[in-house]
């Protein structure tokens, strides 16, 4: 079904068409904003399935599913793993001629799982994460690139509501607008980690949901490629997201976020709406907070009205005033009370659901802003902070469960939960409350 089309429009400012050079291929684009607009060229010829990888490297995990000895096991067996899911593919509507073509041959590519635990939110601090992505290189090439595509970007913002930079932010951080969207064959290294490795559960779904948009040909085989996790397009969807959220914007009767920047921006606003944007609100603020500051308020689950936190003396960064008082917000500090502090609005959670981590969504809408001619963040980025391991979150747990806190299972996954108990043993031991897990609250909990 044609939804938002943007055929007939033109782009404005009097560009001349022109062919960039992005990444995997030349993509065109034209000042005529029609059923074609501004698609890319062809990825490489398919290449043929890598041979299985050893799998006897340790991960680093402590994941059962994770050691060499149950990487070799499921290795072994991954042709079963994969017949095995036969039944669910053919329910959630894969063709049985297509389930037998997509999956003949098929070898797990072993080299994903050290990737399954080296991923860059976690690696870096925040602040070098977002200084990363959020590049002058990356802004004047996002500004290029939402002149090119102007058309496309208003047609987006008048259907959906939704704020076109932080649409291009997402194009430019997720791809850096369209040059690096992965070489992985997404229906290889879904398969993989549908049947190897500590995700399977969840992979499962992602790897059903891949064969059947190829199998009902919304994107050629040969053309779906992206990340080691399988997402994939200029926006990089997860399969399971495509079905759900992807959108014909273009008009031409498929939902190619590949090929064709409207449907993959068209898509991207469409799921961002799906997750709650609301038109007209910023995704949040840079703040200071002042002296003796409450900071057990800095909790995702105390939510106020920006005029209360004003009132708590919170002021924004800029000097200016909050545009809306009666807009509710959290307090959040991704590097602890010594960085950056932010108040973030319901739009924040909206980019949150496009991928859960903070530092993710904070380079977004850091990136949304200088895209449209805002400056750097004023308070700096801590620059003594040390990021905990998988293995040292995992033990920071431990050593909170027995001195009696509560931080959830010992995962090394530092959610809600794990704070409130790094906050609460802040308190206990007089450290400052920001519930942050560093090197240094470590420390304490070994001593």
């Amino acid at each position: 079904m044609r939804t938002g089309s943007v055929s007939g429009s033109r782009l404005t400012g009097g560009m001349a068409a022109f062919v960039l050079a992005i990444g995997l291929g030349g993509c065109a684009f034209s000042d005529d904003v029609t059923g074609t607009v501004a698609k890319a060229g062809p990825p490489p010829a398919r290449a043929a399935a890598p041979p299985p990888r050893v799998a006897s490297a340790p991960t680093g995990s402590s994941h059962p599913d994770m050691q060499p000895a149950a990487l070799r096991a499921a290795e072994a067996n991954f042709s079963r793993c994969i017949a095995g899911l036969e039944p669910k593919a053919r329910q959630a509507g894969v063709s049985a001629a297509g389930f037998r073509r997509l999956t003949a041959g098929l070898t797990p590519d072993m080299s994903i799982m050290k990737k399954l635990e080296t991923q860059p939110e976690f690696s870096r601090t925040p602040g070098e994460y977002v200084e990363m992505l959020v590049s002058e290189t990356r802004i004047q090439k996002g500004r290029q690139a939402m002149a090119e595509n102007a058309a496309v970007f208003q047609a987006v913002e008048r259907t959906y509501g939704v704020d076109p930079y932080v649409v291009a932010a997402i194009w430019g951080i997720e791809t850096n607008y369209g040059g690096a969207r992965g070489s992985y064959p997404v229906i290889q290294a879904t398969a993989t980690l549908a049947c190897v490795g500590r995700r399977q559960a969840y992979f499962r779904d992602e790897f059903v949901a891949a064969l059947r948009i190829v199998d009902r040909g919304d994107i050629p085989e040969s053309h779906l490629r992206g990340s080691w996790a399988g997402a994939f397009g200029l926006t990089q969807f997860m399969p399971t997201a495509f079905q759900r959220d992807a959108i014909d914007f273009d008009g031409d009767g498929h939902r190619n976020v590949v090929d064709s920047v409207a449907d993959a921006m068209g898509s991207t606003a469409n799921k961002l709406k799906r997750g709650g944007w609301k038109p007209g609100m910023s995704w949040g603020y840079e703040v200071v907070a002042p002296r003796n500051f409450d900071y057990l308020l800095a909790d995702k689950s105390i939510r106020k009205p920006l005029r209360e936190w004003a009132a708590l003396g919170v002021t924004r960064a800029s000097g200016q005033a909050f545009p809306n008082g009666e807009a509710t917000a959290y307090l959040l500090l991704p590097s602890g009370a010594n960085g950056p502090a932010f108040l973030m609005t319901d739009n924040f959670r909206a980019i949150l659901s496009y991928n859960p981590a903070d530092a993710y969504a904070l380079a977004i809408g850091h990136l949304a802003d200088r895209l449209r001619g805002g400056g750097p963040f004023v308070t700096p980025w801590p620059e003594d902070m040390r990021m905990l391991s998988r293995a040292e979150r995992s033990e920071l747990q431990q050593r909170l469960a027995s001195r009696g806190f509560d931080p959830g299972s010992a995962d090394g996954t530092m959610g809600q939960k794990t704070r409130v108990a790094v906050r609460e043993f802040q308190v206990s031991v007089g450290m400052l409350p920001d519930g942050h897990p560093t090197g240094d609250v470590l420390d304490r909990l070994r001593n």
